[in-house]
């Protein structure tokens, strides 16, 4: 069995936050019915990239949508006619969980938000991702504000910690808020379930990605109320170094968090002399006196390359690792021992390769690797087998274009 196996999860999810808390879910086992708009479903399905395959870029499935949205399925309903809205809320009764990360605002003009949801099913799960949250109690000034991961980075403080001091502040990674922001709600969703088999009732979830992000860069705030000081971008003040040192080939990554760890470094650079070094004695002179250390540092790698350089320090306690690209990644046998990307084979588009999620238990199977529906692909089936709609009827809905694939 798989840890959530009998647990359905209907999704009003769109773009990255949702759909991957979602999948987290699917990939354990849950049933993620996914509800997407007619005609154009999850915009994030035209963002490219596109398969290789795909014949006409118009109709073909983004790769974000094929990586965030497997092993789930897709109903079309129209949320703006009555009869889509009716069946939403027979689908949620039927629901242990809704997600939910559309605009603030629009699931209360609908009148499918958790207020209505939970008088027609009081076990429900209700998990809403937004910019800076929406839960009663805690509504600020940005509240209704729409946020990308971007717009989150940037006031959690996060991008001004990243890059140099004499450049713009930078991103870190393309998604980073949605994806940890999804990551906080699979959990938060999973404390809720935990709470109704005690309990036997649902409860709301609220997931800000500005709280998200704010919790991730807990040093900033600890340094802070610690110090007064604004960590400077792009280095430490009270300790290190840490930093990428290149070599041959490329790059390799260390971190000298304490004075042990910087004996073993200088003694297996074969400069003992910087232990004693009032300049590299302590963390707060090495953070100031990082040219040294790098000129130091590198000066060993200039004839190593980046496995050599791994080998040496790991071998002598300095914790290190290659700075990796992606095809480094592909290639890397500890990632091919953790079954870390999978290959998941899409009837149209061929086998298509992914990460996978990292949760990993001893007493579950590995996880399913269904390929993204295609849009409305399981409307007729979820209609007919979970809410035991007749074919009549069903026809009804079609003729009313409350559900219409885009294949239609």
């Amino acid at each position: 069995m798989k840890p959530l196996d009998n647990i359905r999860v209907l999704s009003l999810g769109q773009y990255m936050s949702a759909p991957y808390s979602t999948m987290l879910l699917a990939d354990m086992g849950a049933e993620v019915i996914k509800v997407e708009r007619p005609g154009t479903g999850d915009p994030r399905r035209s963002i490219p990239p596109f398969p290789e395959e795909a014949e006409d870029e118009k109709d073909a499935i983004g790769g974000g949508f094929m990586a965030y949205n497997r092993n789930k399925k897709s109903v079309v309903l129209d949320l703006q006619s009555q009869e889509g809205l009716d069946t939403f809320k027979s689908l949620a009764e039927e629901a242990d969980v809704v997600v939910e990360n559309v605009r603030p605002g629009v699931t209360e003009k609908l009148g499918i938000d958790y207020e209505t949801l939970s008088e027609i099913n009081s076990g429900l799960v209700y998990a809403a991702v937004s910019g800076f949250g929406k839960m009663p109690g805690y509504r600020g000034p940005d509240t209704e504000r729409p946020a990308f991961d971007i717009v989150v980075e940037a006031m959690s403080g996060m991008m001004q910690l990243v890059g140099f001091e004499d450049r713009p502040p930078q991103w870190t990674i393309y998604g980073l808020a949605d994806l940890y922001s999804g990551m906080v709600t699979a959990y938060s969703i999973m404390l809720a379930l935990f709470m109704r088999e005690r309990t036997g009732e649902g409860q709301y979830v609220d997931t800000a990605m500005y709280d998200s992000m704010l919790s991730l860069n807990e040093r900033m705030v600890m340094l802070y109320s610690f110090t007064d000081e604004m960590q400077p971008r792009g280095r430490l003040r009270h300790q290190g170094p840490r930093r990428a040192y290149e070599a041959q080939d490329g790059y390799v990554a260390l971190n000298i968090p304490n004075d042990a760890l910087w004996e073993r470094l200088c003694k297996t650079i074969d400069r003992g002399d910087l232990i004693e070094d009032s300049r590299t004695a302590d963390g707060p002179s090495r953070a100031e006196n990082d040219d040294i250390i790098r000129d130091a540092i590198e000066g060993w790698l200039s004839d190593k390359t980046r496995e050599e350089a791994c080998e040496i320090f790991n071998n002598n306690g300095v914790p290190t690792g290659p700075v990796q690209t992606a095809e480094d990644v592909f290639d890397d046998p500890q990632v091919e021992a953790r079954n870390m990307l999978v290959d998941i084979e899409d009837p149209e588009y061929g086998t298509n390769t992914f990460a996978r999620t990292p949760m990993r238990l001893s007493k579950a199977p590995e996880i399913k690797k269904d390929p993204a529906p295609r849009l409305g692909e399981h409307t007729e089936s979820i209609l007919r087998d979970v809410l035991g709609y007749s074919d009549k009827r069903i026809e009804d809905l079609k003729r009313k274009e409350v559900i219409v694939p885009i294949s239609d």
